[in-house]
């Protein structure tokens, strides 16, 4: 397998930048069980930045791939859930606010199943709401792990975790009931 430039390539450079988050993913997570809080935070920093760079050249050069339109939100989904659950066992995340990213997240991948095993169409689109949740979720690791980077006190920390967590059930219940909606409009054109 080749990495190419060309928009038809499975494995095309976005894509690549892609695989190397999804490989960050468990480095990421051996940093902060050894609790070693400046390489996880500069480990969540480079998978961030390069999502932002490998979306740029993707639209900007054409490079887009169904490859990379499954890779992309799964090493999202994989480097924010790993996050999550482990700053939970380690007490430095509520475990509320995990069920809730998590949850939303397994909601949205059992629609996305249930829509296909249906054959209704997927209209799923980023809503204002799933990219403010998405927004606060990444917020919400990125201030615990400068927390622990440097020692801060973390009690700036607990109104973020609410907002995080109503803003996740927010974006979760849209997409439900957007979800609902276009399976109602998908029934009634059939019927």
């Amino acid at each position: 397998m080749s990495v190419s430039s060309g928009s038809n390539a499975h494995l095309n450079i976005p894509n690549f930048i892609t695989l190397i988050r999804i490989l960050l993913t468990p480095l990421f997570i051996i940093f902060l069980i050894q609790e070693r809080y400046h390489l996880a935070l500069w480990v969540f920093l480079f998978a961030g930045i390069s999502d932002v760079i490998d979306g740029i050249i993707a639209r900007r050069w054409h490079q887009k791939t169904p490859l990379g339109t499954f890779l992309d939100p799964l090493a999202d989904k994989l480097l924010m859930g790993s996050s999550f659950v482990t700053l939970s066992i380690f007490s430095l995340m509520p475990s509320w606010l995990t069920v809730a990213v998590i949850r939303r997240d397994g909601v949205m991948v059992l629609g996305i199943l249930d829509h296909k095993l249906w054959n209704f169409p997927l209209l799923f689109k980023p809503s204002v709401f799933g990219k403010m949740s998405t927004t606060f979720q990444v917020s919400t690791v990125l201030m615990v792990l400068v927390v622990k980077a440097w020692n801060l006190s973390p009690n700036f920390l607990i109104p973020l975790f609410w907002l995080t967590g109503v803003v996740t059930a927010i974006s979760g219940i849209h997409y439900v009931l957007y979800a609902l909606r276009g399976a109602t409009q998908s029934q009634n054109q059939e019927g």
